[in-house]
């Protein structure tokens, strides 16, 4: 015969509904706020440094399709013929031997051109992305990437 005194000999309907209290969730909800207030800050301070990684290893691998084109043209694009001439052949070009990227010209990782000039102010070309902003010069995330 079951004990009366023992909860686990009770009848179901007598037993205490289980879950949680409204108090119970509200103290796990507070917590993960803070929680996030504490880690949520320091991971979108992350992405703004790889957003300009990004740009810098693009800006190095659309460098080197230019040198590529370089070889082979025995000059670099112009600044009107522009990146574009990296995938689609200018019809003035007849020792074109592209295309010299696998993938169409990509945006900077803003979502921006880059700027490309040839003959540049700074070598043979220069060829650069605006940051967030858009906007020449700027700090932190906003700040030029350059190919100089």
């Amino acid at each position: 015969m079951k004990h009366p005194a023992n909860p686990l000999c009770r009848p179901r309907s007598a037993r205490r509904p289980s879950g949680f209290t409204l108090l119970e969730l509200l103290v796990v909800m507070v917590i993960i706020g803070l929680l996030a207030s504490i880690i949520a800050p320091q991971y979108f301070g992350q992405i703004g440094k790889s957003n300009v990684k990004v740009a810098r290893a693009q800006i190095e691998a659309l460098g080197q399709a230019l040198d590529q084109y370089r070889l082979d043209v025995g000059r670099y694009p112009t600044s009107e013929q522009g990146l574009v001439a990296l995938r689609i052949a200018p019809t003035d070009v007849p020792k074109w031997r592209g295309p010299y990227l696998k993938r169409d010209v990509p945006l900077d990782p803003w979502g921006l051109a880059y700027q490309y000039k040839a003959p540049g102010q700074h070598g043979d070309y220069d060829l650069l992305s605006l940051g967030s902003d858009g906007q020449p010069g700027g700090e932190g995330e906003a700040s030029d990437v350059t190919s100089w």
